[in-house]
């Protein structure tokens, strides 16, 4: 048996955007499972789920040149890709297409209580809940479930302003929960 590569976030870039395998067979077996979390929270199907996983590290793969640590970590980067993929895929004409034909199962807001289960597998849960709750479930309808502001305040019924000054707001503490 040999031994397993390791790297830090720097040479995990670094050999990622020399096209090293062995690096992207770490990045992988890293970061899909939390990744695969995200995804299934926003698309709420296992097949579907795995198919953008997939070509969400595809995306990485070729987008890898464009990752800027300045702007972040590279988690938060492969996370917005995934959150755009899975938002992308629900928004397409071929997905609500085939939506249309499905019977609702549920509530509307039976997902937002289950986002707690999911985001405590990626260690997000102890920082959700320090947002008071007006702000937490903004959050969870924008980031998990990929609503928009307008829809979000559509839902809620309270006025887009108050809806995007929330959320900025539940930004900037997590933020700061995070340092």
């Amino acid at each position: 048996m040999g031994l397993e590569a390791t790297y830090n976030e720097q040479e995990l870039v670094m050999a990622l955007k020399a096209r090293n395998h062995q690096a992207f067979g770490y990045l992988y077996d890293k970061y899909s499972g939390s990744l695969y979390s995200i995804i299934l929270q926003i698309i709420q199907n296992p097949t579907l789920s795995n198919d953008v996983l997939q070509d969400v590290f595809v995306n990485i793969w070729r987008k890898i040149e464009t990752y800027d640590p300045t702007k972040g970590r590279l988690f938060t980067w492969m996370l917005n890709i995934s959150r755009n993929a899975s938002i992308d895929l629900l928004r397409s004409r071929n997905y609500q297409d085939g939506q249309k034909n499905q019977e609702l199962k549920g509530n509307v807001y039976q997902g937002v209580q289950s986002t707690q289960t999911n985001t405590d597998a990626i260690g997000l849960t102890k920082f959700l809940v320090k947002l008071r709750p007006e702000h937490r479930v903004l959050i969870e309808l924008a980031y998990f479930k990929g609503y928009t502001h307008e829809e979000i305040a559509e839902i809620e019924d309270i006025p887009l302003g108050t809806v995007k000054t929330r959320i900025r707001s539940a930004l900037m503490q997590l933020r700061e929960f995070l340092k």
